[in-house]
């Protein structure tokens, strides 16, 4: 492998951490005049908080803002791969490094959020499929509990396996499994409320 096809290799992953790191919404909040996501509710970043100031316009621009920049992290990896002849795991690593940034973002103190909306992003990106098995099984246990945390961690802990019989690949069935327990990690808090049966359910208006 040349020097000339390891340099987007050496790249991709802190091009994808930085765009990872725009935490839509931080940047939505301001654009709409709205208080800091991090200083009430949950205190997350994230579409869900967002929910709370009352502006759902807001949280759908949250949701689709952090979805889309795990996306263009990754056909950025897809295009560079197929470029520079760059390993099949390439786009698994930019996704994975783009999910890092939306939890711990350079440029708002490393203070992110949960990744839910980026890793359904990258996940869409890295395969149709595979995206879409993730937000079947969101949006089934959802419908059930009501309960947002417990669908993305449902989610999550499937996604591997999704992965491994779509793809079959080891190392791009590790990476997934690696960004899957990122997921469980964050939510810990969330896994401590429902298993006390505290976290609140979504109600029906």
């Amino acid at each position: 492998m040349t020097e000339i096809t390891l340099l987007p290799g050496a790249l991709l992953p802190i091009v994808a951490y930085l765009l990872g790191s725009v935490s839509f919404a931080i940047v939505v909040a301001r654009a709409f005049g709205l208080p800091d996501p991090r200083s009430h509710g949950s205190g997350n970043p994230g579409a869900t908080n967002m929910l709370r100031t009352g502006r759902k316009s807001a949280a759908v621009l949250t949701l689709l803002g952090d979805a889309l920049k795990g996306t263009v992290a990754v056909l950025i990896a897809n295009w560079a791969t197929d470029r520079y002849g760059l390993p099949a795991y390439t786009p698994y690593l930019a996704a994975l490094a783009a999910f890092l940034g939306h939890l711990f973002p350079v440029f708002f103190g490393f203070k992110g959020g949960k990744g839910v909306a980026t890793a359904i992003g990258v996940l869409l990106a890295l395969d149709p499929r595979l995206g879409g098995l993730c937000i079947l099984a969101w949006a089934t246990v959802f419908m059930v509990t009501r309960i947002s945390s417990l669908s993305a961690l449902v989610a999550a802990i499937l996604a591997p396996f999704f992965g491994w019989w779509l793809i079959g690949d080891p190392v791009r069935t590790a990476l997934l499994a690696l960004l899957s327990m990122l997921i469980l990690v964050r939510h810990h808090s969330n896994i401590r409320k429902l298993l006390s049966g505290e976290e609140a359910a979504f109600r029906r208006r």
